[in-house]
Parts: structure tokens; sequence; C-alpha cells
């Protein structure tokens, strides 16, 4: 007979020390190498924060500890010194800024990355931030998210701003090219008219059915809100059985196309017969109306995903990719300073775009602190990036 019993052992912490051996030449005079000092010492092991008692793996717990499991610094705090280590969240503070500031290349590389594929998904969030020029620290601030790149090779980008205006979205866009999914802020539509590349904006579905949604929780009439929904389902229903028949190879990328625009352009065709028919019958500030009258100020940006093997006719893939994030504010509430708010936006990418790229966390920051300790800011960054990783 065998059994078998699960064990654990608290996580363990250790002390390198480095031995430098210093040496002097007596007999040096008259060989060649006079320019070198005579007194001289073996080269410190690179270190990405150079000076401090952080190691690569240390901070990679730290950061894996806070923004994949959500746990503040001051709650690790305390974890540390229940283990007999006394680490201070300024400390770690002051380390998460000194190791964005170092991976700069690496994260300027991942944004242009952002704009090489066909797609690109966004999103924004609130958060609060302390000490902001010219705001009170109550006000809101705002995390923007875009997931873009090339199929197998997706970034997923964070970015802190101080406001939801446009001109955040141009920025983020700047030199891009191909469709952008969003929900329905009309900024994303300002910023499309000041951008020169070819944008084509598609709207969300799961936008819509909240609105109808909504609706039918206040009334359940006969040709009301309910007869939206199974028209919206019908959509999802071939969608998810035409994904399955691609991802099963019984459908090739052109097929698929082919056969999603045979089966649902005649709901969206009865769909939007039914939704003008509706308008002018339904009052505007009833919570039908509202549906209705949303639905078809939409409708242009909500047939484009059609168009792309990519698109889908929602936009959750941002809505999940933003998720993280959103689990980390409930815990912590706050971030301290701008720079805090920018950095926790850059390591959110650098370890959600791990994760995209089906690579641990945890590997992959350790990996990238280890390299960029021997690494100039004019170096091949791009041998971090996570698919060069997963490929080496």
């Amino acid at each position: 007979e065998v059994s078998e019993r699960l064990h654990i052992e608290p996580q363990k912490i250790w002390v390198e020390v480095i031995h430098k051996k210093k040496y002097a030449c007596k007999t040096c005079e008259g060989s060649g190498d006079e320019d070198k000092k005579a007194v001289r010492m073996a080269k410190t092991p690179g270190n990405i924060m150079p000076g401090s008692i952080a190691t690569p793996g240390l901070l990679s717990f730290i950061f894996t500890q806070k923004y994949c499991d959500y746990m503040p610094f001051y709650r690790q705090q305390a974890a540390f010194e229940r283990i007999g280590v006394h680490i201070s969240r300024q400390n770690m503070d002051n380390w998460q800024k000194g190791v964005c500031a170092k991976l700069e290349p690496l994260l300027a590389l991942m944004k242009e990355h952002l704009k090489t594929g066909e797609v690109i998904n966004m999103d924004e969030t609130t958060m609060k931030v302390m000490d902001e020029p010219g705001k009170e620290n109550k006000a809101l601030s705002y995390m923007w998210l875009a997931r873009g790149g090339p199929p197998g090779k997706k970034v997923i980008w964070y970015e802190y701003h101080e406001s939801r205006a446009a001109t955040h979205i141009v920025e983020i866009l700047s030199g891009y090219s191909g469709y952008l999914q969003t929900d329905g802020y009309d900024a994303y539509e300002k910023a499309l008219k000041e951008l020169t590349g070819t944008i084509i904006h598609v709207g969300c579905f799961a936008h819509v059915r909240r609105y109808f949604f909504e609706a039918m929780k206040i009334s359940r009439t006969p040709g009301g809100a309910e007869d939206a929904l199974a028209q919206i389902k019908g959509l999802y229903t071939i969608e998810e059985k035409l994904r399955e028949k691609l991802g099963q190879k019984k459908l090739s990328g052109e097929e698929f196309l082919q056969e999603r625009k045979k089966e649902c352009e005649p709901i969206l065709t009865a769909f939007h017969g039914w939704l003008e028919g509706r308008q002018g019958k339904v009052l505007d500030s009833s919570k039908l109306g509202e549906a209705v009258n949303y639905t078809l100020g939409q409708w242009p940006l909500l047939t484009h995903y059609l168009d792309h093997i990519e698109l889908t006719p929602d936009n959750n893939a941002a809505e999940r990719a933003i998720r993280p994030f959103v689990m980390g504010r409930k815990n912590w509430n706050i971030s301290g300073s701008p720079a805090g708010a920018k950095s926790s936006c850059q390591l959110y990418t650098l370890i959600e775009t791990a994760k995209a790229n089906k690579l641990n966390p945890y590997q992959y920051l350790k990996t990238i602190f280890e390299q960029a300790a021997e690494m100039n800011p004019s170096g091949d960054w791009s041998k971090l990036l996570p698919w060069n990783l997963n490929q080496s």
C-alpha cells in the first residue's frame, strides 16, 4: 500500500557573503601594464541594484508577492519580521523604482512591440495617487491598459496618467495602424481623429449586453430587453462554436472568417431592424431607451469584429488583462507618489506580459534582473523580451 501526505516548508532566506581578494604587484614595473593600478581587486558581481542587499531572487519574490498575490509592502514587511528579517516597506518601494528605472530600455521595446500586431484592445480604470501636483489626494487618476502585439508575442501594457483625457490614447497609439477595440468611451473616437495611422475602431457587445441586462431587471415585457439579449446570445453561440472548430483545426483562418460572416450577418441585420423599430417607441430616459440609443450609436463599430480573426464580439480581452490591477487596488487602495504609481504600472506590464506568454512571473523577473545587471542602456535589450527567453 502506498499513501501520500503533503508537507510544506516556509520560504528560506539567507545572506550571501562575497569575498574579494586584493592583490598588490611588486614586480609590475616594465611588464607593460603600468597604466593599471598596482593594487588590484576582483570585480564585484553585478547587481541590478548596485550597493544594495537586494538580490534578483529577493526582488522577484517581493514583486510577485505584491503584483501576483496582492500582498502590499507593509504586509510583506510584517511577514519578513516573523522570520527574523527586517526589510522596510520604504526599502521595497525604493527598490521597485530603482529596478524599473534600470529596465526602461526593455519597457520601451515592449511599448513599441505593442503596436506591431494588427489588433489592440484598450481599457482604463481609476486609481488614487498621493502628492500629485495641483490635485487633492482624494482625486482620481487613471491607469490605462493596452493589449497588443502579434499572436504568440502579446504585450499587456499598463500606463499611469493623472487624467482620462484623449491625449493619453494618442500618445499610446502613436504610429499604430490596425484595429482598436474598446468600450463606448467617447475619448477614443476623439483620439482617433488626431492620429495619423489607419485605425479601425471596433465596439464591444459586452457593454451593449450590460445595458439591456439592466433594462431587463426593471421590466420583462414582451418584445423588450429579453429579445435583445437573445439575439446577442446568438452571436456569442456562433463565436464559441466556430472558435472551437478553429482550435481543433477543423477550419482554416479564412474559413473561420467566412463562416462567421455567413452566420452572424443575418442576426446582426435582424437585431439592427429590431433596434430601429424600438427607437422612438420607448422613452429615451428609460433603461430600455438608453440601451437602444447606446447600441444604435455604437452600431458602425460593433460589426467590425467580423473582419479579423483576432477580434471577438467584445473587449473582454482588455477587461481580463485589467483585472489583476483591480484586484491589487482593493488591497493597497492608493499609490504613495506619482513615481510609485508609474513603477507599479511598469511591474504590472512585465508580470502580465510574462504570464500572457506562458512564463512563470517569478522566474521571468529573476532572469531579467540577473541579466540587466550587466547591461547598459544601449545594449541588446530585445533578448530579455519574454518570447525571446522562451525560445532560448
